[in-house]
């Protein structure tokens, strides 16, 4: 075990893992914020270690109570714990919830249930931390885009590997960003800097993904260039979606569970008859509602060639997934 897991130490040299620490720490002291959204994941750890070494912003992990214990609290109170942060806990609960999706859903224009449960938690935390008079919320965005931290990226030959996170990186956005701009706050990206994606545009498969004790891992690079600074209990933890580490995750069983039988497939037909929506459940109903409310039918908001064949949508010629309703696969159907 102790021969395997100093295999990737040897393909990752030790230049190689100074020049990554050097554009990493650059963006981070040139992208600072005055708070941190910390998961206790390797991006936000990183960013919390490299912070705090000129000034420790205050930092918040965001969790849904209902789903009893969040993944993310063990490794963000050790993390405050060491560097000596501010640390809250924000709870987004039940009472909490109609009001922060609402305006999720106005802001990003979807109903997608992945996006929308992701989102939720980042803009409790966005939202609470403008409410505390923060102005600049640091966020670990775009690392899994930049450097291979999708599982789907680890069996991929290396010329795949390249292909696919071109094609990611075409497509890649962040909903932090717009979300933050409503609250009149801004989100500070640091991977997402010019000089960071310069710098992942230059590594190769082999810095991206690799096998530590028996496991593969994306963000090598990232794991071994900080595993030091963060603590190899951090540097290599398992990348664990925003809706996992939270407890948004949840979800989709509260909303199974609060939602009528009978109201739900009538819903659903009206959603299909009325308005040529598909919904697939009852958390996807929920946050179709709320859309609703807000937006006609998205079909109706079509400008494009292209549309979802789920729900109408505006979708690009070749897309596979519709931003708006969250289907996939798709294959984007000519408007009528």
């Amino acid at each position: 075990m102790k021969r395997e897991s100093l295999v990737n130490r040897a393909i990752i040299a030790d230049k190689e893992a100074a020049e990554c620490r050097s554009v990493i720490e650059s963006s981070i002291h040139r992208n600072s914020g005055d708070s941190l959204l910390l998961s206790g994941g390797l991006d936000t750890s990183i960013i919390a270690h490299v912070a705090a070494t000129r000034a420790k912003p205050k930092c918040y992990t965001v969790i849904f109570p209902l789903a009893g214990d969040a993944p993310d609290i063990p490794y963000a109170r050790s993390i405050a714990r060491k560097l000596g942060l501010d640390w809250e806990v924000l709870e987004l609960t039940p009472d909490l919830l109609p009001d922060r999706l609402t305006d999720v859903i106005r802001i990003l224009k979807t109903f997608d249930p992945m996006e929308v449960r992701n989102s939720v938690a980042v803009y409790h935390g966005l939202a609470v931390a403008h409410d505390h008079g923060f102005s600049r919320v640091m966020t670990g965005d775009a690392t899994d885009e930049l450097f291979a931290g999708y599982s789907f990226s680890f069996n991929l030959t290396p010329a795949e590997l390249v292909r696919r996170l071109r094609e990611l990186w075409e497509v890649m956005h962040f909903s932090s960003k717009p979300m933050a701009a409503a609250l009149r706050i801004s989100a500070s990206l640091p991977f997402l800097d010019p000089s960071v994606v310069r710098y992942a545009e230059t590594l190769g498969p082999e810095q991206l993904v690799g096998t530590r004790n028996g496991k593969k891992y994306g963000k090598l690079i990232l794991r071994v260039a900080f595993q030091e600074m963060i603590g190899r209990r951090c540097a290599w933890r398992v990348k664990t979606p925003i809706e996992y580490g939270s407890g948004t995750t949840h979800l989709p069983k509260y909303y199974g569970a609060k939602v009528n039988e009978r109201a739900f497939n009538r819903s659903r037909k009206d959603a299909a008859s009325q308005d040529g929506v598909k919904i697939r459940d009852k958390e996807h109903l929920e946050y179709y509602k709320l859309y609703r409310s807000m937006f006609p039918p998205p079909s109706a908001l079509a400008t494009t060639a292209y549309r979802c064949p789920d729900c109408g949508a505006d979708v690009r010629l070749g897309s596979t997934f519709c931003i708006t309703c969250g289907a996939y696969p798709i294959v984007a159907a000519a408007a009528p």
